[in-house]
């Protein structure tokens, strides 16, 4: 921000870019995984993706800029959580939450080495050599780990055949199920919920009477609780179905917007704000694709996930501005509200959704 000298908007303007060219990209990726190509296409995305660090460490102008960020946004459609947890719930299928916890309880320590690593090299070196270092790190051991790593699970895994043989129409017949549509839109509204509540953090605190620094240790206490709510997941998995689990994530997100409000006359509320928000996301990051074969089915998974990751996806990149926008008309009050409203209404579409396929099932 400080050498380019663009304006913050600018610069973040280029990430919500590359989520919503994500989330365009994350039906065809949900394809190439059916077609048994994911380790391929998450080692080359991984390699693609260090390529475009090396371009993003050499930017000069703007155009350049947002062309790095929307190929970025394509590149994380092949890479990141959601082609990973599809592949591993087609080739585990049933099987597959534990591996999507453990691969979630690993990765979510990225931002604890990364953080540092990344102010660390910046300060000493300057940002261009600090992305050029991950750039190398990615090429040299992430995407060969990548590589090994996936076509491990596909070659071990056991999978539903791909109905390419069909019309296209009855491939995306899933598009006209209403237990499809409920889900979907009822994942979009958390995201989006999620969304405000993270890019409006500190205002939202500073709005309700938190100091600076106690925002920041609040802030920072949302990481170790999403991985606490998995390993308590993970302990419970055995007693609680996923239904039930699926269902108190959306009651414990409303929840914690209830005691962000209270944070305004009891500062103490504030601690029950953390723990329920920040467990409850970290749960719903992994048990997404298991609800989704759960109600969905496993046949042609991959474009079943992607097609839902679409929706999270574009909930996640519209949430800044949907959340500045509410808080134009009637300030954080209503917002809060308003994000209660949307998870209530999340919640009520799962449930729909879990009951039709219930049936369907029966």
């Amino acid at each position: 921000e400080t050498e380019l000298d663009w304006t913050r908007t600018e610069l973040t303007a280029a990430i919500t870019l590359a989520i919503l060219i994500s989330a365009l990209f994350a039906p065809l990726a949900g394809r190439i995984i059916d077609f048994g190509k994911g380790a391929m296409m998450m080692a080359l995305s991984c390699f693609l993706g260090a390529i475009c660090l090396i371009w993003l460490s050499l930017v000069t102008t703007r155009i350049e800029f947002y062309l790095i960020w929307a190929i970025l946004g394509a590149v994380m459609a092949g890479s990141l959580y959601e082609p990973c947890f599809a592949l591993i719930t087609r080739a585990k299928q049933g099987q597959a939450k534990q591996a999507i916890i453990f691969v979630s309880l690993v990765a979510g320590f990225a931002s604890t080495i990364c953080y540092p690593a990344i102010h660390s090299l910046s300060e000493s070196f300057g940002w261009r050599t600090a992305v050029q270092v991950f750039a190398a790190v990615i090429i040299f051991v992430a995407a060969p780990l990548m590589w090994m790593g996936a076509s491990i699970v596909e070659r071990n895994g056991r999978t539903f055949p791909v109905l390419n043989n069909q019309p296209v129409d009855r491939q995306r017949s899933f598009l006209n199920t209403p237990a499809f549509w409920f889900l979907a839109i009822a994942f979009l509204l958390l995201a989006i919920v999620h969304g405000v509540t993270i890019h409006h953090m500190f205002p939202l605190l500073a709005d309700r009477g938190i100091g600076a620094d106690s925002a920041v240790i609040a802030a920072s206490f949302i990481g170790p609780m999403q991985v606490a709510g998995r390993l308590a997941m993970m302990a419970a998995e055995r007693r609680i179905s996923v239904n039930a689990v699926t269902a108190s994530c959306f009651l414990f997100v409303a929840l914690a917007i209830v005691f962000l409000i209270g944070t305004a006359e009891i500062s103490t509320l504030l601690v029950g704000f953390i723990v329920l928000f920040g467990s409850a996301h970290g749960v719903v990051s992994i048990i997404r694709p298991v609800v989704a074969r759960n109600i969905l089915g496993g046949k042609n998974f991959g474009a079943k996930f992607g097609a839902m990751a679409l929706f999270y996806l574009a909930g996640s990149a519209s949430a800044p501005y949907l959340g500045s926008l509410i808080w134009n008309f009637g300030g954080y009050d209503r917002l809060l509200m308003v994000l209660i409203f949307l998870t209530v209404i999340g919640m009520a579409l799962y449930l729909v959704a879990y009951r039709l396929s219930q049936a369907t099932n029966n």
